[in-house]
């Protein structure tokens, strides 16, 4: 028995997200089926987590195990020559047996795109939240500096509470503004709660627009509760950057 580890990058705009459900494709299913044309068997491919629908991926990690002994550059020669074209495998490595996609991931980092300017763009559409107001991104980026440490960040979750909690920790979160009028935000935590990145920049971009402030967002997050946070940022602004694993 072989367990392979793959790492994945995805448009998301045509799925339903990456876990397999029946309301329509999604980037686990896809993968899963072109797996088992190459083994010949079933497989079950685990995520290192869920992307929603219309989110993307630069450095998705997954894991499957086979008896399959097709060699690795077959694999990754394989599989991209069957996936569709917002799909693509970018590296394809044998693991130990014991390797968990899920949990043994020990980090993640996501970027989330926003297009800062009257108009829209056509050809970004797919890829940025459209905001065509002025946002003050010092009160932004000095907001942004209270979600750096070990916090329960129950304001920013889900509608369903996370069986493991809500406390996680931010190692790293800022705003760049090295390719206006794009502004990119960047977080990377030990992990992250259902919609956490989207309701977190859902509040921030209030705070940008003058209907909170930094304090606002300080008292926000003590107040663990999801009622006191902004709106969800939309799906397609996101992109999951990379996995850590020890």
């Amino acid at each position: 028995m072989r367990n392979i580890k793959l790492v994945i990058e995805y448009e998301g705009t045509n799925y339903c997200g990456w876990q397999i459900q029946p309301n329509g494709p999604t980037v686990q299913q896809v993968l899963q089926e072109a797996i088992a044309r190459m083994t010949g068997h079933p497989v079950h491919l685990i995520g290192a987590g869920r992307t929603d629908a219309g989110v993307h991926a630069l450095g998705q990690v997954a894991n499957f195990h086979t008896s399959c002994r097709i060699p690795l550059e077959g694999f990754w020669r394989g599989l991209n020559g069957l996936l569709p074209k917002d799909i693509v495998v970018h590296s394809v490595e044998e693991v130990p047996l014991d390797f968990h996609a899920q949990f043994g991931a020990k980090g993640k980092t996501y970027r989330y795109q926003i297009l800062n300017r009257p108009s829209p763009s056509a050809i970004h559409r797919n890829h940025c939240w459209h905001i065509p107001h002025p946002l003050d991104r010092a009160a932004m980026e000095e907001a942004t500096r209270a979600l750096i440490g070990r916090k329960d960040f129950s304001s920013f979750q889900g509608a369903d509470p996370e069986p493991t909690g809500s406390v996680r920790e931010i190692f790293q979160a800022e705003w760049s503004t090295e390719d206006p009028p794009f502004l990119s935000f960047t977080i990377s935590g030990s992990g992250f709660l259902k919609h956490m990145v989207r309701n977190v920049v859902g509040t921030l971009v209030e705070v940008g627009r003058g209907k909170s402030s930094p304090e606002d967002f300080i008292r926000i997050i003590a107040a663990k509760d999801r009622r006191a946070a902004g709106m969800t940022a939309p799906p397609q602004g996101l992109f999951l950057v990379k996995v850590d694993y020890e």
